[in-house]
């Protein structure tokens, strides 16, 4: 198609990797193997660029990579360390060749792979500037007409005329992005090095690739962040072991990568031999509006606690509670069960009951948070059952739909971020 500007066709990339030598036991096993060193290194280096059988030193870093990239497409990478993400991001920008396959690509690439990739430590930031828009083809007026953008982007305009080498790792980065977003590309390939610049800087670098995508161009972002590639990407693919393993919405791909490697668990079922003073304890877990066990949600969606026990004994008289902590350990609140007709109830020994306790849509920040279920007395001064941190969710908020998010792009701070309503008039 002719809108088409990155095509992949069975791309593969294999590396030889070192393999521990082997050590001889006797003293003239050591000595053969000193007189052999200079004949078997040899026989190693050539090795290094001659792939025959398969063997345990050879690493397939890509295998059968197959995808395209529509013009303006906002592509999100995800992977776990190691699935081949910056390897497809370097074959992409034309710094290391393919083993097999093939990828062509219509159109400038810019490409921030690296911590002050591409630039020279001698030279000052204003000069790399110019070094960098040289090398992606840009005249010396066009760069002219960027300067004073790229220079206040990066926010070091107080060290531009100082030597990179002496630039804090944020510092690189910030140039580096600034140069790269700026100089016009018609491909921007962006790595995981936005993660070394502050929450401020990462915000202005997000709205800047939005700003990117939105006059047409194309942009390839490869994060861990990933409610930032929800936000950012319409679509996602995730690598596995140097395989594409699914592409498709972002939101759909990002949920995929959370169930392969991430230690959240929305459900959790007690042990029959797990007794409390009063319950038997059977499971807690996460719903959505549908009934479905999740422990990813939208800020746009209702979450939904279900606390199924067995009655031990009669006349079980108390109320429930619960404890919701984020990340940092901060509790960000706590509920009682107060509806009178639950506080009436008169349980008998082998009754079985649900409790749900729902989490209003719009009402949290996004992150990940830890329930804590309990059971109290009336007046909350004896608890008879308290499981701490037993299940977690994660909350994503993307821009579209219904969000207190709107537009913004960047980290919104805050333990909540309700949607509230506002209202505005011309009073003189």
């Amino acid at each position: 198609m002719s809108d088409t500007v990155i095509q992949v066709n069975n791309l593969s990339k294999r590396y030889r990797i070192g393999l521990k030598e082997k050590r001889h036991e006797t003293l003239t096993g050591q000595i053969g193997s000193i007189l052999r060193a200079p004949i078997n290194n040899f026989k190693r280096l050539r090795s290094l660029s001659h792939f025959g059988e398969e063997d345990e030193s050879v690493f397939w870093a890509l295998r059968d990579i197959n995808f395209e990239v529509k013009q303006g497409d906002v592509l999100g990478i995800i992977g776990h360390n190691g699935a081949g993400k910056s390897t497809l991001l370097k074959i992409l920008s034309r710094i290391t060749e393919p083993s097999a396959g093939e990828v062509r690509v219509k159109g400038r690439i810019s490409a921030l792979l690296e911590v002050g990739t591409g630039f020279h430590p001698e030279l000052t930031g204003r000069e790399n500037i110019y070094m960098n828009g040289t090398i992606l083809g840009m005249t010396r007026r066009e760069i002219d007409r960027k300067l004073d953008e790229i220079i206040d982007f990066s926010g070091v305009e107080k060290y531009v005329d100082t030597a990179v080498k002496f630039y804090s790792s944020g510092m690189k980065v910030r140039l580096g992005f600034a140069v790269a977003a700026h100089l016009e590309p018609e491909i921007l390939i962006i790595d995981e090095v936005l993660a070394v610049g502050d929450a401020e800087f990462q915000r202005k670098c997000l709205g800047k690739m939005e700003d990117v995508a939105a006059h047409g161009r194309t942009v390839l972002f490869v994060s861990h962040n990933l409610p930032s590639v929800v936000r950012l990407c319409k679509n996602a693919t995730l690598l596995e072991q140097g395989a594409i393993i699914n592409s498709g919405p972002s939101a759909v791909v990002v949920k995929e990568y959370q169930k392969l490697h991430s230690e959240l668990n929305g459900y959790f079922e007690w042990p029959i031999s797990i007794l409390g003073l009063i319950i038997q304890p059977i499971y807690i877990a996460t719903k959505d509006s549908n009934g479905q066990f999740t422990h990813n949600f939208d800020a746009s969606q209702n979450i939904y606690i279900h606390f199924k026990y067995k009655i031990l004994v009669d006349n079980a008289y108390f109320t429930h509670g619960l404890n919701v902590f984020n990340e940092e350990d901060v509790n960000v609140f706590n509920s009682h069960d107060i509806n009178r007709d639950t506080r009436k109830l008169r349980r008998k020994a082998g009754e079985i009951f649900e409790t749900i306790c729902e989490i209003p849509k719009n009402f949290m920040n996004e992150g990940v948070f830890q329930i804590s279920i309990a059971l109290l007395s009336q007046e909350t001064s004896t608890v008879f059952f308290h499981e701490k941190n037993i299940i977690n969710f994660e909350i994503i908020d993307r821009i579209s739909g219904e969000s207190a998010r709107g537009e913004y792009v960047g980290e919104f701070p805050g333990v909540v971020r309700p949607l509230l309503k506002w209202h505005t008039k011309k009073i003189e």
